[in-house]
């Protein structure tokens, strides 16, 4: 079960590392307007919103590696602590946008590596 919960926590990481380059690089190009549904001016004015949004994902990401190379009791405590904050930033961004796909790309993925974690821990 440790296998699974590391792969798990690992691809969350790469999601959010994923999520972290849509909006801090690709935010005004094509594929990120099509992933987020924005025509160019749209993009264009909440340009610096969604590179501030990107780096709190890129912190995500960069905990949850820590949590995978770090020693336990600190990598099981690190994988814990940012899955949460994933859980709950998926939640959040599922409740205050009418984008329920947050349901499915990030609090889902977030929930299974939890829950993983937690039963391997």
């Amino acid at each position: 079960m440790q296998v699974v919960a590391e792969v798990l926590v690992g691809a969350v990481a790469v999601l959010h590392a994923y999520i972290m380059v849509l909006e801090m690089v690709l935010w005004q190009r094509p594929r990120g307007r099509a992933v987020f549904g924005m025509d160019e001016e749209t993009a264009r004015t909440t340009a610096p919103l969604a590179a501030n949004q990107g780096l709190y994902n890129g912190f995500l990401a960069a905990g949850l590696i820590w949590g995978l190379v770090a020693a336990d009791p600190v990598g099981f405590q690190a994988r814990v602590f940012f899955l949460i904050c994933v859980v709950v930033a998926g939640a959040y961004g599922a409740a205050s946008t009418s984008n329920r796909k947050i349901l499915f790309s990030q609090l889902a993925p977030g929930a299974l590596a939890l829950a993983a974690v937690i039963i391997a821990g």
